[in-house]
């Protein structure tokens, strides 16, 4: 799973933003945007960008022992950061943890009329516990700056979060989860994806497991 923290006012996130949408169209890989606001006050409020968003980032940072937000920056799998511009490190770390079988929970999300049935299977590791989220997505949304660095581009998003939603815990033992469809139309969002995520003193930790929703 990649997620890249990104902004609309930052001129060197474009081709980040590009290659997120090159990483979402490949078999194996969950690729999710997550715009940030804190680069607002440079001249362009960014119209996808959520404050949970920016935590997300921050609560990242704080596990990893960074001092310092930046954009473009990817986070793979809960556990590696990488400047998401340096893409062949991006690639590098992609084929590490692909090799290495780190999202080996079983995820599976069913829709019956208007609810969602989320079953997520166990671990036979003693440490695997965690969290399990929600997040509704918007697949597709160009969007032209009008201002700030980025004034006169159209710069398209794929995957774009658009929401944070805790399901409830995980204790390394199968688990079901029932939630209204309504949860995941929030934010223009047309689908969605379930993750099942380590997480110490609030701060989160490696992803056990995610799936994909319609559509993606």
């Amino acid at each position: 799973m990649v997620e890249l923290f990104t902004s609309q006012g930052c001129a060197v996130c474009p081709p980040a933003d590009q290659m997120l949408g090159e990483l979402a169209r490949r078999p194996g890989i969950l690729a999710l945007t997550l715009p940030v606001t804190y680069w607002d006050y440079l001249g362009w409020k960014d119209t996808l960008a959520l404050p949970p968003f920016s935590e997300r980032q921050r609560a990242y940072a704080s596990a990893h022992g960074e001092r310092q937000l930046y954009t473009p920056q990817a986070v793979i799998n809960g556990g590696a950061i990488v400047v998401a511009s340096d893409r062949p490190n991006v690639e590098r770390i992609l084929r590490e943890t692909r090799a290495l079988n780190t999202l080996r929970v079983p995820v599976a999300s069913e829709e019956h009329g208007e609810r969602i049935i989320v079953e997520i299977g166990a671990d036979a590791d003693p440490g695997a516990k965690g969290d399990v989220w929600l997040i509704p997505v918007l697949r597709h949304r160009p969007v032209s700056v009008e201002r700030g660095e980025n004034k006169g581009r159209v710069v398209v998003y794929v995957n774009v979060a658009r929401g944070l939603q805790r399901l409830g815990p995980w204790t390394g033992q199968p688990a079901q989860f029932e939630v209204p469809r309504s949860t995941t139309r929030v934010g223009e969002a047309d689908t969605y994806v379930i993750v099942v995520q380590g997480a110490s003193g609030g701060r989160p930790g490696r992803i056990w497991g995610a799936a994909k929703g319609p559509g993606l």
